[in-house]
């Protein structure tokens, strides 16, 4: 392993935890095998953020990525409530092989850094292969600050194929609405926005409709529920405003699920009114000026 400490500039990617009573000792200080649990949590929230479910995507790919050595240098003890940062950052890439370099840190100062060496083979023979180059691409463009999804604006006919994955995975199949409510004519007329990963597989999605002269209407906001968290539902929501906008619109109105409602809070959206069930789901209506 490699002896240079490592740095805050070092890394793009930073997973926060806090430390549990659970991971502690008598003396109040993390167990050291709990680090190693933290680099891999932090790994599994890598993939998050390059907006690529993993089990989909190495489906996809068709390979998995099995750990071949794992190693941590310990330079001082984490204690029970203290905030961490875990950095990870994609190293190296080999031929089959990815390496991984983790360090986790409170406020500045460096607790405990780690090297993590995967090899990319078939799962059904765990033999070696090569990265595919989607995945190379992928991992380098996020390190180098590429953006890690295309965004696309455009009808019905244009998107609706990718919109309606997600739309199905997410309430369908996650949420239980019935096929005949999720699907209704105004998909047709409205505008769509769809996210791709590096992949080519749509994550994200959301519709633009007019409610009003003046009042715009967003909806069947969907994210897929492994990447909720990373930005991508702002995303959505921030081109249809901006479509909305460009439009001439002055506001624009929306039916927010309840466990959705201080998402939109945090973009500028009020309630009005009182809570209403839609689809079997708690809704409220919210509203936002342009």
């Amino acid at each position: 392993m490699s002896t240079a400490l490592a740095r805050l500039p070092d890394f793009r990617f930073f997973h926060p935890l806090r430390v549990r009573w659970a991971e502690v000792d008598m003396q109040k200080i993390v167990f050291n095998a709990h680090y190693l649990m933290y680099f891999d949590t932090a790994i599994s929230d890598y993939w998050r953020a390059l907006a690529l479910p993993y089990e989909q995507a190495m489906e996809q790919l068709g390979g998995d990525l099995y750990v071949k050595k794992a190693t941590l240098e310990y330079h001082a003890s984490a204690r029970y409530d203290d905030r961490l940062q875990i950095g990870q950052r994609c190293a190296r890439i080999g031929n089959s092989s990815i390496q991984f370099q983790g360090a986790i840190f409170r406020g500045e100062e460096l607790l405990v850094q780690s090297e993590i060496l995967y090899v990319y083979a078939d799962p059904a023979t765990q033999k070696s292969q090569p990265v595919p180059q989607a995945l190379r691409e992928a991992l380098n463009g996020y390190e180098e600050g590429e953006a890690i999804v295309a965004l696309r604006i455009g009808s019905w006919a244009e998107l609706g194929t990718a919109a309606r994955e997600v739309r199905t995975e997410v309430f369908v199949q996650e949420q239980s609405i019935p096929l005949a409510l999720e699907w209704d004519a105004e998909d047709v007329s409205a505008l769509h926005a769809v996210a791709c990963n590096c992949l080519g597989m749509p994550v994200a999605t959301g519709r633009l409709l007019q409610h009003a002269p003046g009042v715009a209407r967003i909806g069947r906001m969907a994210v897929r529920r492994v990447l909720r968290g990373g930005g991508l539902g702002r995303d959505i929501l921030l081109a249809l405003m901006d479509a909305a906008r460009a439009r001439g619109d002055r506001a624009v109105l929306l039916h927010a699920q309840r466990s959705a409602v201080a998402f939109y809070e945090r973009l500028g959206f009020k309630g009005q009114g009182e809570p209403y069930e839609e689809a079997g789901i708690a809704h409220l209506t919210m509203v936002c000026d342009l």
